[in-house]
């Protein structure tokens, strides 16, 4: 089944939607939960949670693609339960307290918020364009979708530390242009 189909599953409120995008991309958002949490429970977990927040968004958003609205889904979830799970292992109750208030200082709607991360998101992405097709998949399967090197390395036919030396310049290459930008 094509991803129109599919949400037009989602806009008739057919719950067929959630077995369809399930059998279609439930593997790879599982995987990028797994990339994240490291435990298959979680990932279960956060998968389940992605296609209830995808049943609440869908109507009114139409995504084109998809699969790539429910890795946005998937990742924030995990990095949400991964701080959450890294909150309870901590001992210091002040650590604590400052992440309270992180959340009350931090104003995640204001419109000063939106304005700057729609800048560093049109910055990221003129970066990212102009990549080679390589760093770009290479960049965007480390730090988007939490692959290891490794697995990365074998799907570009190479090295482990040849590719590790390409992200890092990559990263500093990105560095460098958010300055240039005045976003860093």
């Amino acid at each position: 089944m094509d991803d129109k189909e599919i949400l037009d599953l989602y806009w008739a409120r057919s719950e067929q939607a959630i077995e369809e995008t399930g059998r279609k991309y439930g593997a790879a958002l599982r995987r990028v939960a797994r990339n994240i949490l490291g435990d298959e429970q979680e990932s279960e977990e956060c998968v389940n949670d992605t296609w209830l927040a995808a049943w609440n968004s869908i109507p009114p958003r139409r995504p084109d693609p998809l699969l790539t609205y429910l890795c946005k889904i998937t990742r924030n979830g995990a990095l949400s339960r991964r701080r959450q799970s890294l909150a309870k292992k901590r001992n210091s109750s002040f650590d604590v307290a400052l992440d309270e208030l992180e959340e009350v200082l931090a104003a995640p709607g204001s419109p000063e918020r939106d304005y700057e991360s729609r800048e560093l998101a049109a910055a990221v992405n003129g970066f990212l364009a102009g990549l080679s097709r390589e760093d770009r998949f290479a960049f965007l399967r480390r730090y988007w979708y939490g692959d290891p090197v490794k697995r990365i390395a074998a799907q570009l036919n190479s090295g482990e530390h040849r590719l590790s030396v390409r992200l890092s310049r990559i990263r500093k290459n990105l560095k460098n242009h958010l300055e240039k930008e005045g976003l860093l």
